[in-house]
């Protein structure tokens, strides 16, 4: 499942270096993540670093993007240019 940012985001800009996959973006009032870039870190680290560096817990699974594993891992060999 691809994250999101919720509306408590105070804009602290933790989260937007930490994304290996660049999902990460200001958008119109806060930060967003990009759901067609977010893999949730699978085949970088163990857990989404976004969710371990923000200091309010504000970066939750987005509901409106539904993945399991494999569809995040094949989303990862896709973004790398590895299929």
């Amino acid at each position: 499942m691809a994250l999101m940012i919720n509306s408590k985001c105070i804009n602290c800009d933790m989260c937007d270096p930490e994304c290996p996959n660049q999902a990460i973006y200001f958008g119109e009032k806060i930060y967003e993540i990009d759901p067609n870039k977010c893999t949730e870190c699978v085949g970088h680290y163990d857990t989404p670093t976004c969710v371990s560096v923000c200091p309010i817990d504000c970066i939750k699974p987005d509901p409106n993007h539904k993945e399991d594993l494999d569809t995040l891992a094949e989303k990862y060999l896709r973004l790398t240019g590895q299929i």
